[in-house]
């Protein structure tokens, strides 16, 4: 229950909760409080000493006021709201000094520094450091670490907030990093030198707030008031986490996260951060076409008529891959099934049947996590295959929820109770042999590779009916940022991947990389990398990645969510609906519109609930009849996280880190 309590700051009388941190409070009334340790998620430290405020009629010296609770302020004088000055002479003197003890040895090596222009520590002397040093000691230096390829080191810079610590253990789970040390000997280290074993490991260059840890791929390669900054989503994933795209020219040059309360919070994952190089390798900047048994480039105009002509008079499938928009998906159901033929997006075999939307998204939202009091995990390691989702289960896990897993027994960075890893397993948790998933409020999460069998939809049903009888709600967690999208507008044929291919003489592949198709067919293949579907096609029709055109997408929570473009595709390479609207023209059915305005508006028609970017629709619950459950194990859906797409498979530090995830799994303990 919330316990308000007035507090006059800088004179203002304002009301707040009583368990907000003084530091907060301030914020609240619109005061910014300088601080380097004190971060909103993670645990209070409380030793950098830069928030100092005054508590009038308190000690004669400062507090910190990240440490420090409203509700432990003691009243005035005749019962009057207790005060706070945040910037008398006093504060002022205490931040001074304590910026003063933070440059004694801090190398201030800002102009060759990889975080200048984006440092705390430096905008920070700048409101309160001096330009002298009253200090003539030598400066003490630390040795850097090796955190392998992502994250770059200079530890002299350090200055010991402990952020980078907090995060790798709270929320990361990765006990790895500490303290060792006294006084003037003091430092940040990993235990005996390990890497740090985490999928988000990244996240911590962000919250260093000095030049101590910095991006090994980005260094020395721009300055950021160079970049040209572009808010967008993920697609590395189907959470859909909030980015921004950094861009020089034409160049992406890294990529941030954004908060987003109800999805990332403010964290994404390595994949998603450093990914950025795969958009510049192996790109498709012009139309193909194989002649003689070899693919030779083309012009635009050969390669659509090539197209369209064996597109007319066989029969046609179309194939959406993982990565592609909802434009693109609703553009191609038009223009196959303009020619008799069918659509498909389940590519990995998944039994999610179409138009139930509680059935195939699920009935949750991912903040719903942060409520559960029982979150049972079936069929997923949400590990690899969504690691900010995972940390937001590990979230709930230290704030008192029960986990349960169905599946393979893997590390999650929290205690769970394996429950099996198999049908039988689910069977028994539905004739109630595990009493904690009767709590509530629960929730159930179901993985992609509980659905990929032969009863993938009785699996699935099961959950389903776990829901219903636990009075909880469902999330179906996808691996493919298209799939939901794709399946709204209703890109699925009935039987599956098999019934859409077979007799199909010819397949209209958009950007669908994961799957092999047998010789036979004439495929036609529409991407940006020249992956898999590249090498199969008979005629390729190069388009934008995700970052080079504006675009829907709709994540694995159901939620409508706008990318938009941070720069343009290579060459002659085109945004995706605008080449199947002018392969439309070519076969002489063209498609009803002739820009993306237009497109979106003939989309939003046929599916109403597109039209609301980054609202969560509520899906009315239409549970599955019950089917036969196999016997099978489950298995994880992701194989290799590194090289899940084919962005990724084309970077090559996606490559390296995927050799040295492979090395270390393989190689043997000591104690071995």
């Amino acid at each position: 229950m919330t316990e308000l309590r007035k507090i006059i700051i800088d004179g203002k009388e304002l009301e707040v909760d009583g368990a907000m941190t003084l530091i907060q409070a301030c914020e609240q009334a619109g005061i910014e409080i300088p601080r380097f340790c004190y971060h909103e998620r993670l645990s209070i430290a409380g030793n950098c000493r830069m928030c100092l405020v005054e508590i009038v009629g308190g000690p004669p010296k400062p507090a910190a006021s990240c440490a420090m609770q409203v509700r432990d302020l003691r009243p005035g004088p005749e019962g009057a709201p207790p005060e706070v000055r945040t910037n008398s002479p006093m504060v002022r003197k205490a931040r001074e000094g304590v910026m003063e003890f933070l440059l004694i040895n801090h190398p201030l090596d800002c102009p060759i520094c990889d975080q200048g222009g984006e440092c705390d520590l430096q905008d920070q002397a700048m409101a309160y450091g001096v330009d002298f040093s009253r200090y003539r000691e030598p400066k003490r230096a630390s040795e850097d670490l090796d955190l392998g390829p992502l994250v770059a080191t200079q530890m002299t810079r350090c200055i010991s907030c402990t952020r980078c610590v907090r995060f790798t253990t709270e929320v990361a789970g990765v006990a790895v990093m500490g303290q060792t040390g006294r006084g003037e000997d003091a430092e940040i280290t990993t235990y005996l030198g390990a890497l740090i074993d985490s999928n988000l490991q990244g996240n911590i260059i962000d919250l260093c707030p000095v030049g101590a840890l910095t991006s090994k791929p980005y260094a020395f390669t721009t300055r950021p008031w160079e970049l040209a900054r572009t808010e967008t989503v993920d697609v590395m994933d189907a959470l859909g986490s909030s980015i921004r795209v950094d861009t020089r020219g034409r160049e992406v040059m890294r990529i941030l996260p954004r908060e987003h309360a109800g999805v990332n919070e403010e964290w994404i994952s390595d994949k998603t951060r450093f990914v950025w190089d795969g958009l510049k390798r192996q790109r498709l900047d012009r139309p193909y076409l194989r002649k003689e048994g070899r693919l030779v480039p083309v012009g635009w105009e050969e390669a659509l008529a090539a197209a369209a002509a064996a597109m007319q008079g066989g029969k046609v499938a179309g194939l959406v891959g993982d990565l592609a928009p909802v434009e693109a998906a609703f553009s191609l159901k038009r223009l196959i099934e303009g020619q008799g033929g069918t659509v498909e997006c389940r590519l990995d075999g998944a039994r999610l049947p179409a138009g139930n939307r509680s059935a195939y998204v699920g009935t949750a939202r991912i903040e719903d996590i942060d409520s559960a009091k029982m979150i049972q995990l079936i069929g997923t390691n949400p590990a690899v295959e969504a690691p900010v989702l995972n940390a937001r289960i590990r979230k709930a896990w230290l704030n008192g929820a029960d986990v349960g897993l169905i599946g393979e027994a893997v590390d999650l960075t929290y205690d769970y109770t394996h429950m099996g890893d198999d049908r039988a397993a689910l069977a028994r948790v539905l004739e109630r042999k595990f009493e904690k998933v009767l709590e509530v409020p629960s929730l159930v999460i179901v993985g992609q590779g509980a659905i990929v069998g032969a009863d993938g939809e009785a699996v699935l049903a099961a959950a389903m009916q776990l829901a219903e009888a636990t009075k909880s709600k469902l999330l179906v967690l996808h691996t493919a940022a298209s799939r939901v999208g794709a399946m709204d507008v209703g890109c699925t044929t009935e039987g599956g991947l098999a019934a859409a291919l077979d007799g199909a003489d010819v397949i209209y592949n958009l950007g669908a990389d994961e799957i092999e198709i047998e010789p036979g067919a004439f495929v036609i293949y529409q991407g940006s990398h020249g992956d898999r579907g590249a090498h199969r096609a008979d005629v390729i029709l190069p388009g934008a990645a995700w970052t080079e055109e504006d675009a829907l997408f709709v994540n694995t929570e159901g939620r409508p969510q706008l990318a938009l473009r941070a720069g343009f595709p290579p060459g002659e390479a085109r945004e995706n609906w605008a080449i199947l609207r002018a392969l439309s023209g070519e076969l002489g059915r063209a498609l009803p519109w002739d820009s993306l305005a237009a497109l979106r508006s003939a989309l939003v028609e046929a599916v109403p609930h597109l039209r609301h970017i980054d609202r969560v629709p509520e899906n009315d619950w239409v549970p599955l009849p019950a089917g036969r459950l196999g016997k099978g194990r489950f298995r994880g859906a992701i194989g290799d996280f590194w090289l899940t797409n084919p962005i990724a498979r084309s970077s090559q530090l996606m490559a390296e880190m995927s050799a040295l995830e492979k090395a270390r799994s393989g190689a043997r303990a000591a104690a071995e």
